[in-house]
C-alpha cells in the first residue's frame, strides 16, 4: 500500500542539541497510528515539523506525494488537525462556524458540510451556539471542522482530554469509522495509552529522538501466561531452571510461554510438590510494553507540555 505521509530522514537540532534524529516514518490510508514517547522524547518537535510550525534541520516530510518543503501550501492543504479542545466561536451555530471554516478552502459546498455534519452525529444540535454545547461536543464539532476539505492526513493531539468514558468511546467511534470510510490517515498522540490500545491499528514510539519501535497492536499482545503457586521461591527457580522469562506481579507470575509448554510447567510444578492455584492466559498492556520498550522510563506526555 502506497504511503499518504512519509517522514524521511527527518532531523532537528537547536542550539547544538540534536532533537530529533533522522527520523524515518510511513503513514498509510485507513490506519490509525499512534505516537508514544516518554517526556522530552521528541513528540512535539515531530509534530511541529509536520504542520509547518517548524522548519526542520535536515530531511522531509512528504504529504500525498508532495513535499512540505518544495511546496507548502499545497502539502498542508491535505492535512486536517485537532490538538486538544478545538476552539470555536461560541457566540456562533456549530453550522456557522463550519461555514465559516469552509471559507477558508476551495471547493467546500453545503452538501459536503452536511455531509460531515452526519459522519460525527451532530445534525440535531448543529443550529444550536455553541456556547452550549459540551466538551463532547465540541470535539465533534472540531472533528467535523477538520474533515471539512477532504483531508488525506488527520493529526490529533490528546483528542479525548477531559471527556468522560462515553464521550470517549463515541469519538473513538466517530474516528474508526472515518479512517475506514474516508481512506484517512489518522496520527494520533495521547498519553492515555488504554485509550491508544483500544483506538490504534499500530504505534510508533520515539525516544531521545530517534524512532525505536514502530509495530501492529497485534504484535504487542504475545503469549503469555499468569501463574499462582506456591512457595514462590520454588516456582520462581523452577521457571529459570526450565528457561522461562517471568516477571513477578502482584500474586504470583507472568510467564512467557507457548500454549503448548503449559500441561508440561503444570506437571512439573506437582512433581516437585509446588500448590497450584491458577494458570491462565494473560494479556499484557500496551503500558506494560511501553515501559518495556523505553526501558521503564516516564510515561508518555501530551504534546503541549
Amino acid at each position: 500500500m502506497k504511503p499518504i505521509v512519509q517522514l524521511k530522514n527527518l532531523s532537528k537540532s537547536i542550539g547544538g542539541k540534536q532533537l530529533i534524529d533522522n527520523l524515518n516514518l510511513s503513514l498509510y490510508p485507513g490506519q490509525i497510528t499512534g505516537f508514544l514517547g516518554p517526556n522530552g522524547a521528541g513528540k512535539t518537535t515531530t509534530i511541529r515539523m509536520m504542520v509547518g510550525l517548524m522548519k526542520p534541520t535536515s530531511g522531509d516530510v512528504i504529504i500525498d506525494g508532495v513535499s512540505l518543503r518544495d511546496n507548502f501550501e499545497e502539502g498542508m492543504s491535505k492535512v486536517g488537525v485537532i490538538v486538544e479542545n478545538p476552539e470555536m466561536y461560541k457566540y456562533m451555530t456549530g453550522y456557522k462556524n463550519l461555514l465559516h471554516f469552509a471559507r477558508m478552502h476551495k471547493g467546500v459546498t453545503k452538501e459536503r458540510i452536511d455531509e460531515v455534519v452526519h459522519q460525527v452525529g451532530m445534525q440535531n444540535r448543529i443550529h444550536e451556539k455553541v456556547g452550549t454545547y459540551s466538551l463532547g461536543m465540541r470535539q465533534r464539532l472540531g472533528l467535523a471542522q477538520a474533515l471539512l476539505h477532504r483531508p488525506k492526513f488527520l493529526i490529533l493531539d490528546e483528542p479525548t482530554n477531559g471527556l468522560d468514558p462515553a464521550g470517549i468511546r463515541e469519538f473513538r467511534t466517530y474516528l474508526r469509522r472515518i479512517a475506514e470510510t474516508e481512506g484517512v490517515s489518522v496520527f494520533v498522540s495521547s498519553h492515555m495509552l488504554s485509550e491508544i490500545e483500544l483506538m490504534c491499528d499500530r504505534i510508533a514510539v520515539i525516544q531521545n529522538g530517534k524512532l525505536i519501535d514502530i509495530r501492529e497492536m497485534s504484535e504487542t499482545q504475545g503469549s503469555f501466561y499468569y501463574v499462582e503457586a506456591t512457595p514462590a521461591e520454588q516456582v520462581e527457580t523452577l521457571l529459570a531452571t526450565q528457561g522461562f522469562n517471568v516477571d513477578r506481579s502482584k500474586d504470583g507470575f507472568i510467564v512467557n510461554a507457548e500454549q503448548a509448554q503449559i500441561p508440561g510447567l503444570v506437571r512439573s510444578f506437582i512433581a516437585e510438590g509446588v500448590e497450584v492455584f491458577a494458570v491462565q492466559p494473560h494479556k499484557k498492556t500496551l503500558e506494560d510494553e511501553f515501559l518495556e520498550m523505553t526501558g521503564g522510563g516516564q510515561i508518555a506526555e501530551t504534546l503541549t507540555k
